[in-house]
């Protein structure tokens, strides 16, 4: 399951860290180099140097997930949801640009109508 994703988005040559789940052997078989790095339970697993910021953004994720799974119909719109979740984060470094490029990026687009934001279905007469 992780050949396709490999091929497109790790570098040849490239040295993947992992904790060793199974999946990962095949990149081995596709001529990256694989280190296990093996982790101990709770805490002190999550400050494991190579993993530390990865805990944080998927708790980070988790927790706007769950909170935002409650407020609206998630399984219809994760994609949108994740999309801006992407946005968000590859902007973190320059918080205060964000609204500005933003309203460049709006400005910038083509008008759209509304079915094509809300969907066919949600589009009401």
């Amino acid at each position: 399951a992780l050949t396709p994703w490999a091929r497109l988005a790790v570098a040849p040559g490239s040295c993947v860290l992992s904790d060793g789940l199974l999946g990962f052997e095949v990149l081995e078989k596709l001529g990256y180099t694989h280190k296990v790095v093996l982790a101990p339970r709770g805490k002190a697993g999550t400050e494991i140097e190579p993993f530390k910021w990865l805990n944080v953004l998927l708790g980070n994720l988790k927790t706007a997930l769950s909170g935002t799974h409650h407020a609206f119909k998630f399984a219809k719109y994760a994609r949108r949801y994740l999309a801006e979740v992407q946005y968000r984060f590859n902007r973190r470094a320059d918080m205060a640009a964000m609204v500005p490029r933003l309203a460049v990026a709006l400005a910038q687009t083509r008008p759209c109508p509304k079915w094509m934001v809300l969907g066919k279905a949600d589009v009401r007469t």
